[in-house]
């Protein structure tokens, strides 16, 4: 399932040719850092920490049968505006946190891990930019050279 949207009435925007995958962020010692991948109903026992950017998407998730059952029943403890942030929450202790992979560091020393969401969620990538917007030689210059380098579907 991929999710992606950029409103094209108020921004301009490039899709880029990947994609980040959902997933959870828990300490390793966490009985879900057992599995290899989580799914739906694995959530509703753990108190979460949402990105209060996606909390408006999660009517849409909900619409998609991604979690089968009313989300209203999801223990929300927190939200985050930056996964750093959420990750100091994770590494405390108060739950695991809905997020992007690859974000946040998990290898060597550090108390947390990353497992995927089956079924599989991802979310398309852009670069967006204020319409109609003015810009200095170098930035349009890089805007170019994107529009250029990129296959926009």
């Amino acid at each position: 399932m991929i999710y992606g949207v950029a409103d094209t009435n108020i921004y301009s925007s490039l899709k880029l040719p990947l994609y980040d995958i959902w997933g959870v962020l828990m300490r390793k010692d966490s009985p879900l850092a057992q599995k290899e991948y989580i799914c739906p109903n694995d959530l509703y026992s753990q108190p979460l920490i949402l990105s209060v950017q996606e909390t408006t998407s999660w009517s849409a998730w909900s619409q998609a049968k991604w979690f089968g059952r009313d989300i209203s029943a999801l223990n929300v403890v927190a939200t985050y505006n930056l996964i750093y942030n959420a990750s100091l929450m994770v590494d405390e202790g108060l739950g695991v946190a809905l997020c992007f992979d690859k974000l946040i560091n998990t290898t060597g020393d550090s108390n947390l891990c990353f497992r995927p969401l089956r079924p599989e969620m991802k979310a398309e990538a852009f670069v967006i930019w204020k319409k109609y917007k003015l810009f200095s030689k170098a930035a349009q210059k890089f805007i170019d050279t994107l529009k250029q380098n990129l296959t926009v579907e």
